[in-house]
């Protein structure tokens, strides 16, 4: 095999022609695999086929939704393809949601049907749905594991209604402008809402990362991010298939798990935010797997520092090493290191912008800053989102008029493109009149020896308007406290930039992709404050 990428023409611009077009390609090569189960892409297409039948005969039509509700598994994946050869809308949803929450954005969707299961972690969400009131616009509930109550369908009956069926009229029906998902933002900093997104825009985003990064046939990708989250969803399912790449879904990450899975399934790919690399090694004990196959890292979400990568060159055996940058509304994906790029990118920066796509940073009068100069992340391009669900102010909001979707990101251009973003605006606090960005205050904390991880927030001060606070989790087996944190930010940072406060803790609040949640972490400080 070489290495050059091979992905689907650019002519495959919806998800049902990329079902067709991967199970063509690559037909008799291993697609998915999941336990024992193991699909060819012929027989991954034949599942889709059969799931978008059992959907059609249930009178689903073009752009009704259709809700999954589940970890990731071999299932997940054939339903979000067979809801999309139906002509559906598929609506991801976070497994971490209680019932209510989930009943609230099922009503939100008009969702007709709903797949789950009843055995993920104990978990019986039929049950939990039910106890919140149910919702109200759910006509059938398809279980995808664990035991069906009687009032549901049970998912082999469900994608066994129909066999090698011929969808051609319906897919056809399907068009690059349509919706394809409606995915809810991660909720880092509040609410989730419904971004929109298209057909056409996902899959001419995950070509263009997939050849950048050099996801070829042949790889194995072992899929931790969640498929609910828009990168575990397009970034592994769709990315995948275009590559010709054999999916190997992973419902929990479980350093142990992973470990095993790598050595046994030949995994060659491995992408995740920081976090689970991090946790990954230090299971291991700072020895190196047994056995690692693994050639390619692609992680973002978090700050990457040089010390990072090359652990995991060095650790887990890595090959290559990449960042990228996106949030939900550009379709998850925006910026990229490249495959063939050099090695310490990765820890400078997210890459570039992918082609078709603009990026800029402006200042506070929206005028382009010069290069290496801070100021708000823009993008305009075929990946943002079509809009909020159900929401046209806060559409206009985030979008202006120019197409220009403002990120809520800060950072800074090289002279080559390359973006690295330097906090949230929403996370920026003013201290004394100056804005602190957190993750400035971060990179220095972290090159503390005995600290692993840190995030930093604003708290509220009486003198100063906010302080930072710094949540700090140590360095496996050492020991770090708040004094020696406080002296070393003393010591390296400008007055007004050195946290005030120092809580040291075991774990941080973090979403299924990994994000931490700062406005819990905000919450819990000005409740340390206040008391």
């Amino acid at each position: 095999m070489g290495p050059e990428s091979r992905v689907l023409p650019v002519e495959a611009s919806t998800i049902p022609e990329l079902v067709d077009a991967a199970a063509e390609r690559f037909g008799d090569l291993e697609a998915v695999v999941d336990g024992d189960l193991r699909w060819s892409f012929s027989e991954y297409r034949d599942e889709a086929h059969r799931v978008a039948e059992a959907l059609i005969r249930r009178g689903i039509q073009p752009g009704d939704r259709v809700a999954v509700w589940a970890p990731n598994s071999a299932g997940w994946a054939a339903t979000a393809l067979g809801i999309h050869c139906a002509g559906g809308v598929l609506v991801p949803l976070n497994t971490r949601l209680g019932g209510g929450d989930v009943a609230g954005l099922l009503d939100r969707t008009s969702a007709r049907l709903l797949f789950t299961v009843t055995d993920f972690r104990d978990t019986d969400y039929v049950a939990m749905l039910a106890g919140a009131g149910g919702a109200g616009t759910v006509e059938e509930t398809v279980v995808m594991s664990g035991p069906t109550p009687a009032a549901c369908t049970r998912w082999e009956a469900f994608v066994t209604e129909a066999d090698r069926p011929d969808l051609s009229e319906r897919t056809g029906l399907v068009s690059a402008d349509d919706l394809c998902h409606i995915l809810f933002t991660s909720g880092t900093t509040g609410t989730p809402k419904g971004a929109m997104l298209r057909h056409g825009a996902v899959c001419r985003s995950y070509r263009a990362w997939g050849a950048a990064v050099g996801l070829r046939e042949g790889d194995r990708y072992l899929a931790v991010s969640p498929f609910f989250h828009t990168f575990g969803l397009n970034g592994g399912i769709l990315a995948c298939l275009m590559s010709g790449t054999t999916l190997v879904p992973q419902a929990v990450f479980d350093p142990q798990v992973v470990a095993d899975r790598v050595t046994e399934e030949s995994i060659t790919v491995l992408p995740g935010p920081p976090t689970i690399y991090r946790s990954l090694m230090d299971h291991l004990g700072g020895l190196p797997l047994a056995t690692s196959t693994l050639r390619l890292a692609v992680t973002g979400a978090a700050p990457v520092s040089a010390d990072l990568v090359g652990e995991l060159h060095d650790q887990l055996g890595f090959e290559t090493v990449l960042t990228g940058y996106g949030l939900t509304e550009a379709s998850g994906v925006s910026t990229t290191c490249h495959h063939d790029d050099p090695p310490n990118l990765a820890a400078t920066s997210s890459g570039r912008a992918l082609p078709g796509i603009d990026l800029q940073v402006v200042g506070d009068d929206g005028l382009p800053m010069p290069t290496g100069e801070p100021g708000q992340v823009l993008l305009r391009g075929y990946n943002v989102m079509a809009g909020y669900l159900d929401d046209e102010s806060g559409t206009t909001e985030a979008v202006d008029t120019d197409g220009w979707l403002r990120t809520g990101d800060t950072g800074v251009l090289d002279q080559a493109g390359n973006l690295t973003v330097t906090g949230r605006s929403t996370d920026m606090y003013i201290c004394g009149g100056f804005n602190v960005y957190p993750a400035e205050v971060e990179a220095v904390l972290a090159a503390h020896p005995n600290i692993d991880q840190v995030v930093v927030v604003g708290a509220p001060d009486d003198r100063m308007g906010e302080v930072g606070m710094a949540f700090v989790i140590p360095t496996a087996g050492r020991h770090v406290g708040p004094s020696a944190v406080l002296s070393w930010a003393r010591e390296e940072l400008a007055s007004h930039m050195a946290p005030r406060h120092v809580e040291v803790v075991d774990s941080l609040p973090t979403n299924p992709g990994g994000k931490v949640l700062r406005y819990q972490l905000r919450q819990v400080a000005a409740q340390i404050t206040a008391g």
